[in-house]
């Protein structure tokens, strides 16, 4: 088995998928390709899965097991979010990869606006896009850029820790749920009783945790939190009706005076076909973007700010970026196209595919469909 991670780490996969009467497989470059010819059986998955749980207490009730989140590292090769779970009666295994190397804006292509962002004293910043789409990269190099460039003290609640972040120039405190503390919800909470400048949340989708991060904000903190929404317009639609009808019109308000920044993202396949590159649409939270927030007749108006700011904020829509993507000559017009149309990452472009790089037509109301994708880690 480790034979078999390893040889898919070297060829870049981003997940692998164990599973009783299938082969390994390894998503590379987006593709779920295989690794091996022999199928797995029942007891080949469940030994497998063992191997991954690290809890004694955890192996011990692995026939009561349906879903289980954990971490496992293998040295020299790197680290893995793994995810057991039952289908047909018989274990299943998926695994993405987390890279040993903490990744920077640079390394992920990411636009410069987001070290900005990230230097704030305070705020809540929502990293937003579909599963796979490299969120906890996009979040992983925020923390990494102000633990080189800050002194702060930076709490993360996390399920399971991705990235192993080392002290630089701050204090990085790491927290598991389900290890090191209950809950997403009763962590945040912990978290802003123990000196934090800045708060880092994984995956926030319930009234709780972001009415948590919400005030998190609003007690004067930088809180970064992870959204499984497509992109900007849909985070903030989301928020808001995920809290109670009667609250809506208050929690209006305080998202509109909390909010940071919104950071939504997609991962296309590049012209090469030799990696992903992400389309990213910026929404900084200026005074005019705050008044928009606030009434909901406004909300269209959330595309031109984010459009307008392009050159003094640095803020963009997805449309914008796709454009200067294509002609950079990094994705094919029509990998742009459609996922504009899509609201997702494109197939792989064809070998024959045109290479002259165009503005890709972009539509005026880009669905909000998801996407699969296999972040960096």
């Amino acid at each position: 088995m480790e034979k078999i991670i390893k040889a898919a780490v070297e060829r870049g996969a981003s997940d692998l998928h164990i599973k009783a009467g299938d082969v390994f497989r390894a998503r590379i470059n987006g593709k779920l390709v295989p690794l091996t010819k022999q199928r797995l059986t029942p007891d080949q998955t469940r030994a497998i899965a063992l191997k991954l749980i690290s809890s004694d207490e955890d192996r011990a009730k692995i026939e009561r097991l349906r879903d289980f989140d954990c971490s496992w590292g293998m040295p020299g090769v790197g680290r893995f979010r793994v995810n057991v779970l039952r289908q047909r009666s018989s274990f299943m295994i998926v695994m993405r990869v987390i890279p040993f190397t903490v990744p920077t804006f640079e390394s992920l292509r990411l636009p410069p606006v987001l070290a900005q962002i990230a230097e704030s004293d305070r705020g809540l910043v929502l990293v937003t896009g579909v599963s796979g789409s490299g969120k906890s990269s996009t979040v992983a190099a925020m923390v990494h850029h102000i633990n080189r460039t800050q002194h702060k003290h930076v709490v993360t609640i996390e399920n399971p820790i991705e990235f192993l972040h080392r002290d630089l120039s701050c204090s990085i405190t790491q927290r598991e749920v389900g290890v090191d503390t209950d809950s997403l919800t009763i962590g945040v909470r912990a978290a802003l009783r123990q000196d934090p400048d800045v708060v880092v949340l994984g995956e926030i989708a319930d009234a709780d945790t972001i009415d948590t991060a919400i005030k998190g904000a609003e007690t004067g903190r930088l809180v970064l939190a992870m959204m499984p929404t497509p992109d900007v317009t849909a985070t903030i639609d989301r928020v808001l009706t995920t809290l109670p009808r009667e609250e809506r019109e208050i929690g209006r308000m305080r998202l509109s005076e909390a909010l940071r920044a919104v950071v939504s993202q997609q991962l296309l396949p590049q012209k090469d076909e030799k990696g992903r590159v992400p389309m990213v649409e910026v929404l900084v939270a200026t005074p005019a973007v705050r008044e928009a927030l606030k009434h909901p007749s406004r909300a269209p108006d959330l595309r031109r700010h984010m459009a307008d700011g392009r050159k003094q904020l640095g803020t963009q829509t997805f449309e914008q970026h796709a454009r200067e993507l294509v002609d950079a000559g990094l994705i094919t017009p029509e990998t742009a196209k459609a996922a504009l149309t899509l609201g997702g990452p494109a197939p792989s472009p064809a070998p024959s595919a045109p290479s002259a790089p165009s503005a890709p037509s972009a539509p005026s109301a880009p669905s909000k469909k998801g996407s699969r994708q296999a972040a960096s880690a």
